[in-house]
């Protein structure tokens, strides 16, 4: 010990550094692996952001350039004016996408709560069969009940409305799913402390409950975020006027239009609109969703 202590500092660096060399070389392999893997899966991003910026001159070459040589804001200023012959401009279509996607987020993510914590914590009669139809219903894509999801709609007559668009996707079956594997691993016995001082039922789920799941509601809003940013399917079917349709819609309209070699400028914009948000969500987000995946499939 006492032999250690009395090593010159130079020893002791020189020591540390070797050891610190022989780490990194254990973990370097994976780095020459995991590196080149992350490039190569951000390549359409950066293709898409680049396009975006491309003058229709580079657009229209042939191979085309990866990335932008001479880049302009042309394209979004062509992106606005190929609306303005039309009676709705792409704001509106902007604005119906945003607001759809905001209030089917939030309103989402709290019916999934809302209905996840009875099943978890409160043991309601038939509750395990109620979980096993949520969990059925992540077997069926959305095309195989767009016939029965219309003919209640138009029934109840909100067809071309905002409420065509929200009401039919508000419930999520995996934003349950997610929020249910979450709570059931929820200590009850602070829930049941909380009953003890008097909170009321409202209480323990708003103000402890919550919380602790913030994770999983944080991963159902990014989820459902993504999702509805880019259903093109319920504004073609649950909609008529132009005024009421979303940018996924518009870009079927610029795309299958006549003129489309001369709009692959507005093209490229407004892909990169519409892809823009639901990467710098997912960016910021993306530890909850990780952490939520990795709790879902563990059982307490």
């Amino acid at each position: 010990m006492a032999s250690a202590v009395a090593q010159p500092p130079s020893v002791l660096t020189r020591g540390r550094a070797r050891r610190r060399f022989r780490i990194r070389l254990r973990i370097s392999p994976r780095y020459f692996i995991t590196i080149p893997l992350a490039a190569f899966a951000i390549l359409p991003i950066v293709y898409i952001i680049s396009t975006a910026f491309k003058p229709l001159e580079e657009l229209l070459l042939f191979p085309p350039p990866f990335f932008v040589r001479n880049p302009t804001l042309d394209n979004f200023t062509d992106l606005l004016l190929s609306f303005g012959s039309l009676s709705v401009p792409f704001t509106r279509y902007l604005f119906n996408s945003l607001f759809v996607v905001i209030v089917l987020t939030f309103a989402g993510a709290m019916l999934a709560a809302l209905a996840a914590y009875p099943l978890a914590k409160l043991n309601p009669p038939l509750g395990n069969a109620l979980f096993a139809l949520v969990v059925a219903g992540l077997m069926f894509p959305p095309e195989v009940l767009a016939i029965p999801r219309y003919i209640v709609v138009a029934n109840m007559g909100i067809i071309d409305t905002y409420w065509a668009l929200i009401l039919p996707n508000i419930a999520v079956p995996l934003g349950m799913f997610l929020m249910k594997q979450f709570m059931d691993q929820l200590p009850s016995e602070i829930l049941e402390a909380a009953r003890v001082d008097g909170a009321s039922e409202w209480t323990v789920f708003w103000r402890i409950a919550m919380p602790m799941v913030s994770p999983a509601w944080n991963t159902v809003i990014i989820l459902s975020f993504i999702a509805f940013w880019n259903d093109s399917f319920s504004p073609v079917v649950f909609t008529r006027s132009e005024a009421m349709k979303t940018v996924p819609y518009a870009m079927i309209t610029i795309q299958a239009g006549a003129n489309f070699i001369a709009r692959q400028g507005a093209a490229a914009a407004a892909v990169f609109i519409m892809t823009t948000p639901t990467i710098l969500v997912f960016i910021l987000r993306q530890a909850k969703v990780v952490q939520t995946f990795a709790h879902a499939g563990i059982k307490s």
